[in-house]
């Protein structure tokens, strides 16, 4: 999965109010018209709640 970039990620989530969950953030990602890509790495992360967008992008790109 090459296609995501860090500033691809920050575009997706913006306007999340954190802590969020893995849910909240697909959705807002959608609301953003994020790429099915990221949506898709969003809806698998294991943790359910994140505290900050840094948690986020470790998580996302993590596997890569």
């Amino acid at each position: 999965m090459a296609g995501i970039t860090p500033p691809d990620l920050q575009k997706a989530l913006s306007g999340v109010d954190y802590p969020a969950t893995s849910e909240q953030l697909q959705k807002v990602a959608k609301k953003n018209h994020a790429s099915k890509e990221i949506t898709d790495r969003i809806s698998h992360l294991g943790k359910k709640e994140f505290q900050n967008p840094a948690e986020v992008s470790k998580a996302v790109f993590q596997n890569e």
